[in-house]
Parts: C-alpha cells; sequence; structure tokens
C-alpha cells in the first residue's frame, strides 16, 4: 500500500485495471472517481489485490490533493513595511516555500502575517513614504474552523463573504497607531488576533530557543496530553487560586494583627457613634427645611390668614368687602342669565364655574396649612439640636447624611475583613488546610496524566525524528517531582514532597539520546542546533497530527541543517502539507524543491530606494533559484542540472 502512494482521504483514482482472481477471467478497467470517496473505494480494491497477491497493472493519476482542514490563507498583500513597497503572495492550499538573497526582505513576509494575525506593531518597520504600512489577507474558511470564526466575526458586527472567504487587513502608521478590518468592518486589533489562534502557527528560531526552556517543556507535553488533562490543568489552577487566597489572607491576618485591631477600634468609634445618632436618608434636608417653617412661622401665619380671608372671607375680615368665592359666585350667576340670549356668555359662565371650584381647593389647603402650622420653640429648638449632631457626624464621616449612611456600610465591610479573632483564624486555618489536600490531589492527578503523555509523546516524536534523517535518535520525556525548597510553597503529592505551583508539582525535561550508546542528556545539553532544529520539527509535526491551527508557518526553523538531513527535512514537510497549508522560509534549496509553489524575494535597487517584491518561480527560473541557492550562481549548468536533479526527486516524492 505504502508503495503505490495510497493515503486515504488523499488519494485521486482516475482508472484502475485490476487482474483477475485467481481462476477467473482477464483482466478488468474499474473507473473511481477522483474524490476522497473514491479514495476509499480505491482502498477497498487495492487490499483486495493484496490479499490475492497481486497488483493493479495500471494506476492512472495516483496523486495526493491538498485537503487542507480548516482555512487556507489564498493570498497576502503587503505595502510600506521594511524594503518591501507593494507586493502580493498567491498562495496555496498545499507547502509554499519562499526563499531570497539574505536581507532581501523574508523576514518582512513573516512580520506581515504577524501583523495580519494581531501581533505587535513596530513604527520602526513602517516606510517614511508613504508613512504607513498595510497588510491585507484574503482566507479560504470552512469546516469547524469557519463556524467558528464566522460566529464570533459576525457577533461582532463584522460580515464574512458568502462564499466562505474572509478578508483581514492591518495598517501601522510611522507614528505607531494600528487600525484593524476584519469582514468589511473596523475591529480591534485583538480580534485579528483571536482569528490567528483559530488558523495560524508561527514558528521561528526563538522558538527553538524557547524550547529548551523548562517551562515550555512542560507546556508542550500539557499541549499533547489533550483536552481532558487540560481540564485537569484548570482544575488545579482554579483551586491553587483559591488556596494561596486563603493562605495569604491568614497569614496576613496574622503578622498585621496589631494594626488591623487598631483600625477595627476605630471603626467601632465611628459605627457607634453613627448608631446613637441613627441618621435617616434625606433627614438633614427635611430638617432644614422644618427649621426654615419654624423660625419664619409668624410671617407664613400671617400671609396664609390673608390669603384664606380673601378667597374665602371670614369673621376676622376688617370690612364688609366679599371675598372671591363670592365674587366668582355673582359673576357666574349673572353671565348664565343671559345665556340664553347669546350661548358664548354660557360657556364663559362654565369656565367661571372651574374657576370658583379651584379657589375652594385652594381654600381648604390654606386652611389645613394653618391648622398645620407649628410656632412651637421647644420644637424649633429640637429641630436645632437635631441638625448639630447631623453636623457632628458629616464633619467626620461625609458631605451630607446620604454620605454618612453609606460609610457605616462600608465600614461593616471592612470590620468583617479585619477580623482576627482566633474562632475566624481557626476556619481560616482549617480551610487552608482543606484546599492543600485538594491541591495535592489534583496536582497527583496531573503528574499521573503526565506520565502516561509522557511516553507516547516521546514515541511519536521519535518516530518523527527517524524520518528527519535521526533514524537512532531517541526523544526521552522525564516527568520528576519538582524540588522542594524554591519559591513555591510544598505539599505531599503522591507520596512524595514537592514543589507546588499553579501547573503541578512536576519538572518536565525533554532528552535527547543522539545515537546508540549515548547518554539520554537534557536538550539544552545533548543537542545540536540542526538536531534542536529537527527536534522542533518533529514536534510541531506531532502536534499538527492532533488538531491545532490548519496554517502553519516556519521561519527558517531549518538553520544548522544540510546535506541529507536537509532533504528529510524537506519530505516531511510535504508529508505535512498533505493536511495543512505550510509555508516556509529558507535557504536551503534541499527545502524548497519540495514547494508545491515557490515565491523569491527579491531587491530592486535600481532607485533612489532599495525595494523588494515577491513573484512565484516555475519550471525554468525555479532550477535557476535552486542553482543559485546551491552554488551561488543561478546560471551554473551543473548548478541548474544539480537543481533539476532535485526537483525531479522532489516531484517523485510528492506523487509517492
Amino acid at each position: 500500500m505504502g508503495r503505490t502512494g495510497v493515503r486515504r482521504a488523499r488519494l485521486a483514482v482516475v482508472g484502475l485495471t485490476v487482474p483477475a482472481p485467481p481462476g477467473g477471467a482477464g483482466a478488468t478497467a474499474v473507473t473511481v472517481p477522483a474524490s476522497p470517496r473514491g479514495a476509499d473505494r480505491a482502498l477497498v480494491i487495492l487490499d483486495g489485490l493484496a490479499r490475492w497477491g497481486r497488483r493493479p497493472r495500471r494506476l492512472v493519476n495516483c496523486r495526493g490533493p491538498r485537503l487542507v482542514s480548516g482555512a487556507v490563507l489564498e493570498e497576502l498583500r503587503i505595502t510600506g513595511l521594511g524594503v518591501i513597497e507593494d507586493t502580493t503572495l498567491p498562495l496555496t492550499g498545499g507547502m509554499n516555500v519562499i526563499t531570497g538573497e539574505t536581507g532581501a526582505g523574508k523576514t518582512m513576509v513573516v512580520t506581515g502575517l504577524g501583523l495580519l494575525f494581531g501581533g505587535r506593531a513596530d513604527a520602526g518597520r513602517v516606510r517614511a513614504e508613504p508613512g504607513r504600512a498595510v497588510v491585507e489577507g484574503r482566507l479560504r474558511l470552512h469546516g469547524r474552523v469557519a463556524g467558528t470564526v464566522h460566529a464570533r466575526i459576525t457577533d461582532a458586527g463584522g460580515d464574512p463573504d458568502e462564499d466562505g472567504s474572509l478578508l483581514l487587513s492591518r495598517t501601522v502608521t510611522v507614528e505607531g497607531r494600528s487600525r484593524a478590518h476584519l469582514g468589511g468592518r473596523s475591529m480591534p486589533v485583538s480580534m485579528l488576533g483571536e482569528v490567528g489562534e483559530q488558523v495560524v502557527a508561527v514558528h521561528g528560531q526563538s522558538d527553538q530557543l524557547r524550547l529548551l526552556r523548562p517551562a515550555e517543556q512542560r507546556a508542550a507535553l500539557d499541549r499533547f496530553a489533550g483536552p481532558e488533562h487540560e481540564k485537569l490543568l484548570d482544575a488545579l489552577r482554579e483551586a491553587y487560586t483559591r488556596w494561596r487566597a486563603v493562605v495569604d489572607d491568614l497569614a496576613d491576618r496574622r503578622r498585621n494583627a496589631r494594626e488591623r485591631n487598631q483600625e477595627a477600634d476605630l471603626l467601632r468609634l465611628g459605627l457607634d457613634e453613627i448608631t446613637r445618632v441613627d441618621p435617616q436618608p434625606g433627614e438633614d434636608d427635611d430638617l432644614k427645611a422644618e427649621a426654615q417653617r419654624l423660625e419664619h412661622a409668624e410671617g407664613l401665619r400671617t400671609a396664609a390668614q390673608l390669603a384664606h380671608q380673601c378667597v374665602a372671607g371670614g369673621v376676622e375680615a376688617a370690612d364688609d368687602s366679599p371675598d372671591a368665592t363670592a365674587l366668582l359666585g355673582t359673576a357666574r350667576r349673572t353671565l348664565e342669565a343671559q345665556a340664553g340670549t347669546d350661548p358664548a356668555l354660557g360657556e364663559l359662565a362654565g369656565r367661571l364655574e372651574e374657576a370658583a371650584t379651584l379657589v375652594a381647593d385652594v381654600s381648604a389647603e390654606l386652611s389645613a396649612y394653618l391648622a398645620a402650622l407649628d410656632a412651637d420653640p421647644a420644637r424649633l429648638q429640637a429641630v436645632y439640636e437635631r441638625r448639630a449632631a447631623l453636623r457632628g457626624l458629616t464633619r467626620k464621616y461625609a458631605d451630607d447624611v446620604d454620605g454618612v449612611i453609606a460609610w457605616a456600610e462600608r465600614a461593616r465591610t471592612r470590620l468583617s475583613d479585619l477580623d482576627t479573632s482566633d474562632e475566624l483564624l481557626d476556619e481560616l486555618d482549617k480551610e487552608a488546610s482543606r484546599l492543600a489536600g485538594e491541591v495535592a490531589e489534583l496536582a497527583g492527578r496531573v503528574s499521573a496524566s503526565r506520565q502516561e503523555a509522557a511516553g507516547r509523546f516521546a514515541e511519536q516524536v521519535t518516530v518523527e525524528l527517524a524520518g528527519l534523517a535521526m533514524p537512532h535518535a531517541r526523544i526521552e520525556v522525564a516527568v520528576l517531582p519538582r524540588p522542594v525548597g524554591r519559591a513555591e510553597p510544598s505539599l505531599p503529592v503522591n507520596g512524595v514532597e514537592a514543589g507546588v505551583g499553579p501547573d503541578g508539582a512536576d519538572e518536565v525535561e525533554l532528552r535527547l539520546l543522539a545515537h546508540p550508546g549515548a547518554p539520554a542528556l537534557p536538550l539544552q545539553r545533548g543537542a545540536s542546533g540542526g538536531e534542536l532544529s529537527r527536534v522542533m520539527l518533529a514536534i510541531e509535526v506531532v502536534f499538527a497530527g492532533s488538531g491545532g491551527p490548519p496554517t502553519l508557518v516556519f521561519d527558517e526553523v531549518d538553520a544548522g541543517v544540510g546535506g541529507q538531513a536537509a532533504v528529510e527535512i524537506g519530505r516531511r514537510l510535504a508529508r505535512l502539507a498533505r493536511s495543512h497549508q505550510v509555508l516556509v522560509v529558507t535557504h536551503l534549496p534541499q527545502v524548497a524543491a519540495f514547494a508545491d509553489r515557490h515565491l523569491v524575494v527579491a531587491k530592486d535597487t535600481g532607485g533612489a530606494v532599495t525595494t523588494s517584491g515577491v513573484r512565484v518561480v516555475e519550471d525554468t527560473e525555479r532550477a535557476r533559484e535552486l542553482a543559485r541557492m546551491l552554488a551561488g550562481l543561478p546560471d551554473s549548468d551543473l548548478g541548474i542540472a544539480h537543481a533539476e536533479e532535485l526537483l525531479a526527486v522532489a516531484a517523485k516524492e510528492r506523487r509517492a
């Protein structure tokens, strides 16, 4: 099966000539559609042939189509970034290789990708003319990734195209201002980052250096261990956070007991004073209004009495002048008497009746006001004293009574926080012990999960290394208890005292056995630059096989590699490109030869300012570029012959 290059869901078969089974008729031509379903049918046929001990006599157009899952970056345009003035990169769903002379601007392509997917902007890379850098891209989304990304963008107001494509752009000015657009709408730059997490992963030489750090090695193992392991880690981190909060609170209460008690005493004094006065919401305004009425009671009474006499009359009237009510009644009756002659007077009479009703209401309210008006000096004195008590509170605690009440609420809350009673300390101590047990139990489960995943992870990475010209190398993943005595607290985990942090109680160490008989050494001690490049690539291939973003970018991760190892890296990247879109920036012709699309970044020094552009090379141009990479001479006959041989070998490998 492997020799025919058949891979399930990656095979397109146009026709098969099937030899007859033993004792059967002659050969039969079977036509199978060029599709994943056709590939499955072809596999059934070939499996049957294998059982009969036969091979197909004719296998026509057997190739591995690019079934990239999730997303494809179809086009990338970069303007005004570094040496790139304005260029467009047409990309394919398979393996895209970017080459060029040192300093031509390959790094700017990767920088542009980073900007497009929410990376940090560096205004120093923006060209002075036109004063801004613009990076634009077109993504083709499908499957699960399309659903996730489209839903998020639609929620944010964006509008993905109906054909599944999504337009992204990022603009950075020389002043450092940055803008982002997604689906035709202005969006926060962070939204580009969210999309980037779903569709692209960028790996560079700096990632190799990070892989030397113990924390990165632990993170790699955790990522490989899968979603259930991640859930365990999340539970551990949450429990650890709660545990440390209780421990820190308990320590703070014990350490600062004197200061806390002093603060609590002051708060209690204030609360006692406020409780004695017992202020009510809005009371100060009500008392102020009442004091004004009591202070001017005589004047208010005189005015109200005079108004009442004018409106309704009374025994205290100074003369026999008619009151307003009587005058309105006389006027109404006079108009009603003539209403038969002119109806307009009848309407006016009705309005006078309404006025008389209103005046009667005012008269009643004036009577009630006079009855309630209190000129008691004792009440006025009581109001003065109450206002003085409230002013005593507002001088100390707030600007008004409502503020004093709010201060009291905050003081009661703070008092509970300041509690250093033995009962509370005992309660916190018990809670800390309970949470410590929970953390230790979760850390033990996380450690066991890592131990289980470590063997599988090491085995898969070792298999990948064998395909990268390291056939005798082996990776070991050691999961060890974290030493006690560091900054982290320690707990008994799985029967062993270990330092515990939010990520558990383990030290994870990747070790490399470069060849038989060699000791297993940590990567930082036992791996050369070329070996480290291949270890990192092997790890990324393992991750790619277990999910992750559908587009992978490798920026010169083949540094320090050459010869057969470079060919193996190219071959492995080409295999990876069967299920992912792969973009590779490389100096190695052995890697570039495996590309489905080869792009060259070239400088133009003919103008006043040096610029760079990108072009697709094919056939003769591609052979000349590989010859340049091989010998530094694009027109060398020997170099071109070698390049054509490389391309032929790579093409055969890709068809396999």
